[in-house]
């Protein structure tokens, strides 16, 4: 048992069932959030029969329809066990989809097991002359893993072969130890994991390999700063709030210090309550801001995509990050296993925005100064209300992802160490 909280969380679910006498409930905005999310993932991957790009999964929609992304299809590879287990679809249903979504990745293009970021969602071929990227191959990974687990059998077989090819000393720039963000056949390695950010999964992963082991986790920055009163916390460059969500929708942090002491569950906690409290500072400035429309991260905004939202601390002197009244809900949804309260309420807000919500629930993003709503799903920002959503519910992601042989031995040569507490 790696502590007593999932010993307390499971009483406590029974007490509860006990105590409703079991019956139905009624959707709340959660589960349907939960659900539309779990349906734009399953239904804008690719399943037509005989595609070589059978599985990918859309970057977004309606936009870019030709356009796949890496990382969305390792949230739909994860997403298809949540379905499963909620009953959208059938076992056999997903067992098909995830089987043969691992074929399509055994034979598509890739270097050294790592995988290019964008491809065409027909063929599996690289798109715009797009990166080999670190962190993409990552978060694929994560689904590859997540359905291996819960199918076994050829399915695991599959994902282990993936995950096994990986070479991930090839990645790593040797003089610095640190990962290389992205590689290019033109032109080589470029960019450096070098502060810390959404790439705790890597060293994971890294450190786990049967085949290409490696430990470089000491290898990124960690710089603590606070927010006006809070505590202090290690931050990311721009403050993104996804960069403190993406490896937590795997790993389950809750459990665990790392050999420095680190507790990167409750970094999380911090940093998401900083960013709450920084958007209500902003609500003066910005009219769709506030306590209870928060979370600025990557998204869609009125002039087109900014990986530069965020909130403090941010760089090295607070000006890293940028926002402009645009708010996208999967930023405080992505953090419902940190402040549930806080997400919850942001989420009943959220539903009520004029134009927000359609077929596969909220869409990315919307700016109450510039009257817009952006017209696009983003498969990774559904991606990480689904899982998020999925572990506060019953924890369902973490405990598969936590049994994979190679996440156990990763914990364990990285020297992370169970943190027995109640909260």
């Amino acid at each position: 048992m790696r502590s007593n909280r999932r010993l307390v969380s499971v009483v406590l679910s029974v007490l509860l069932l006990t105590a409703a006498g079991c019956s139905e409930k009624r959707p709340d905005e959660l589960d349907l959030e939960a659900k539309a999310s779990f349906d734009y993932l399953w239904e804008q991957s690719n399943h037509m029969e005989g595609s070589a790009g059978y599985g990918l999964t859309r970057d977004r929609y309606p936009g870019n329809p030709t356009i796949a992304s890496t990382a969305a299809t390792g949230f739909a590879l994860t997403a298809i066990p949540i379905g499963v287990e909620n009953g959208w679809i059938s076992r056999e249903e997903g067992y098909e989809r995830a089987d043969r979504t691992l074929d399509t990745l055994l034979r598509m293009d890739h270097e050294r097991g790592f995988f290019y970021h964008f491809v065409h969602i027909d063929t599996g071929k690289r798109e715009w002359d797009s990166e080999i990227s670190s962190i993409d191959t990552g978060l694929l990974l994560g689904g590859v893993l997540t359905v291996g687990q819960y199918f076994g059998g050829d399915v695991r077989e599959k994902s282990e072969q993936l995950f096994e090819r990986v070479d991930w000393p090839w990645f790593v720039d040797r003089e610095r130890n640190q990962f290389y963000m992205a590689y290019y056949p033109e032109k080589g390695f470029e960019g450096h994991w070098d502060f810390y950010a959404e790439q705790l999964l890597l060293y994971v992963l890294a450190a786990g390999s049967p085949t290409y082991p490696i430990d470089v986790y000491d290898g990124f920055a960690r710089r603590q700063a606070a927010y006006k009163d809070s505590e202090p916390f290690i931050h990311s460059w721009f403050g993104s709030l996804f960069t403190y969500q993406f490896s937590h929708a795997w790993i389950d942090f809750r459990d665990w210090i790392d050999r420095d002491g680190i507790d990167w569950f409750r970094n999380s906690v911090i940093a998401s309550e900083a960013s709450r409290q920084f958007a209500i500072d902003q609500s003066a400035v910005f009219k769709g801001v506030g306590e209870r429309s928060w979370g600025f991260t990557a998204s869609d905004s009125p002039t087109g995509y900014n990986g530069l939202f965020g909130s403090p601390p941010s760089g090295y002197d607070d000006k890293a990050h940028r926002i402009d009244g645009t708010v996208p809900p999967a930023g405080a949804l992505g953090s419902i296993v940190f402040t549930p309260e806080p997400s919850l309420e942001a989420l009943k807000y959220y539903v009520t925005v004029p134009d927000l919500s359609g077929e596969y629930g909220l869409k990315d993003a919307f700016n109450l100064d510039a009257d817009w709503v952006g017209p696009d799903y983003i498969g990774i920002d559904k991606g990480i209300t689904l899982l998020m959503a999925s572990n506060y519910r019953d924890e369902s992601v973490w405990n598969l992802f936590m049994d994979v042989p190679y996440v156990k031995k990763g914990l364990k040569v990285l020297q992370f160490k169970e943190n027995n507490y109640i909260e």
